[in-house]
């Protein structure tokens, strides 16, 4: 049974109000909370260390899996295993996301480890978001690394979203493309306070025609600290684009830093950084409509993280 303060958890990251349809694992507090597999999507616990593996029949369309973590205890740390095997043409949406609630003295951390075996002709959507709330001392740290093996001709879309209450995280993400696949990337990132926010990702386009889209948005407020790298090397006929647009407020750093490898005369690879404050002219326009100033950076930055 799941308490008010997870179920809170579980609305902020996964956006469930009750138990979900389809196949779903939901572990609270280091344990299984509740799971369900379906005629298509099996998931199995792992015998050799904590986590998971989902697998999904080949040509399985239009069904998801929704996979969040809630942590409501001061002081527990944990490291999860999900791998996930995508068999060929199949179209899945995939939720996961994390959630710490610390009102303790304590560090809380959770580190996830998710990797994706992906087949041919696949469409894949994945989620990801991260939260932290709680009134405690104890940091609320978070540590994702997601390995995506895309195979020939299909597509993977990764939001990742981290808007509230983490502390301390590290994001690695890392790619390979073969023939024909294609990533779209979108992350979203807002720190404030004394938080530290370190994302990387590397992207390998392997197969020919194999392309990639990877953006970040991001806002640093107060004294908090972010990096954000990206890489993205060509290794066949591709194209590739990277872009971190960040708003910078107070006394916070942003440290962008991309970085392209061409190791195949055609391919076609671009990147974009650009950091800066809000615009006076953007918070007086908002103003003149009966905002407060707070109000008006409020108003542009949802905007912005959209």
């Amino acid at each position: 049974m799941l308490s008010e303060i997870q179920k809170q958890l579980l609305a902020e990251i996964a956006d469930l109000h009750k138990v979900p349809e389809g196949a779903y694992n939901i572990r609270a507090n280091g344990e299984a909370a509740g799971r369900n597999s379906t005629a298509n999507i099996e998931i199995t616990s792992k015998t050799d260390k904590p986590g998971i593996d989902i697998r999904i029949k080949p040509g399985t369309k239009n069904e998801s899996v929704h996979i969040p973590v809630v942590l409501s205890q001061s002081g527990m740390k944990e490291v999860v295993y999900n791998d996930f095997f995508v068999g060929d043409d199949c179209d899945v949406l995939i939720i996961a996301g994390c959630g710490i609630h610390n009102c303790g003295d304590q560090d809380s951390a959770h580190d996830g480890v998710h990797c994706f075996h992906i087949g041919k002709n696949c469409k894949l959507k994945y989620v990801e978001k991260h939260y932290g709330a709680g009134d405690g001392q104890g940091k609320r740290i978070m540590n994702p690394r997601t390995e995506v093996y895309i195979g020939e001709g299909s597509s993977v879309e990764m939001e990742m979203v981290q808007i509230k209450g983490v502390d301390d995280t590290k994001r690695d993400t890392v790619a390979k493309l073969e023939k024909g696949a294609r990533l779209v990337v979108h992350e979203r990132l807002l720190t404030h306070g004394e938080q530290r926010a370190e994302s990387e990702y590397t992207v390998e386009l392997n197969g020919e025609n194999s392309s990639a889209d990877v953006v970040s948005r991001s806002v640093a407020k107060e004294h908090s600290y972010q990096i954000y790298r990206s890489r993205i090397v060509g290794n066949a006929l591709s194209t590739g684009h990277t872009e971190c647009d960040a708003i910078i407020m107070d006394e916070a750093k942003v440290l962008a830093i991309p970085e392209l490898e061409a190791n195949n005369i055609d391919s076609a690879l671009v990147h974009e950084a650009a950091i800066g404050k809000i615009a006076g002219d953007q918070i007086i326009k908002l103003m003149t409509l009966g905002l407060t100033e707070a109000e008006a950076e409020e108003q542009i930055i949802n905007g912005f993280l959209r």
